[in-house]
């Protein structure tokens, strides 16, 4: 199974094998889509998008300095949502909750007997700069079951990133 890694530093006519081979066993996300009359394809708009894995999968995450690495032998059953992506215009109607909600599901029908995120603490009722907002935010993780495992050195937007877990 290939880690998922970032594709960046490969030429750009390599970038597609690179997501193809990264997709022939697992996908590494899940889109979340907006019934919408009368727009094409299908009547069906891609409205946000989570990045997920199996903690053995996720290549970024081993050599990171500043984020927890877990256990070892919890790797398999372990999933991990690193980011979220979120279309303009459909920001703040509960798009990130939906697709948290979808990755929690997903990893469990793959055996996850955990999920794990790395969220930014906010205060409450203050808006989160988009530059942060992309690993979620403890409130929201905190709304779909996930409690805090401890504080972590890395940071979004200058905002401290919690490690959360929610066990299935």
């Amino acid at each position: 199974m290939p880690a998922l890694a970032p594709a960046l530093g490969l030429p750009v006519d390599g970038r597609e094998g690179h997501l193809r081979a990264l997709c022939a066993h697992e996908p590494p996300g899940l889109l979340a889509y907006l019934d919408d009359e009368g727009t094409r394809p299908a009547g069906r708009t891609v409205v946000g998008w989570v990045g997920l894995a199996r903690r053995s999968e996720a290549g970024s995450l081993r050599p990171s300095r500043v984020l927890p690495r877990g256990e070892p032998e919890h790797w398999d059953t372990t999933w991990v949502v690193m980011c979220f992506v979120v279309r303009v215009g459909y920001r703040r109607r509960g798009v990130a909750r939906a697709l948290l909600h979808g990755a929690v599901a997903h990893a469990r029908s793959r055996g996850a007997r955990a999920v794990e995120g790395f969220p930014v603490d906010v205060e409450p009722g203050a808006r989160v700069p988009v530059s942060a907002a992309f690993v979620g935010t403890v409130p929201l993780f905190e709304s779909e079951g996930f409690e805090r495992i401890g504080d972590t050195a890395a940071t979004s937007g200058r905002l401290p990133r919690w490690w959360l877990r929610r066990t299935l």
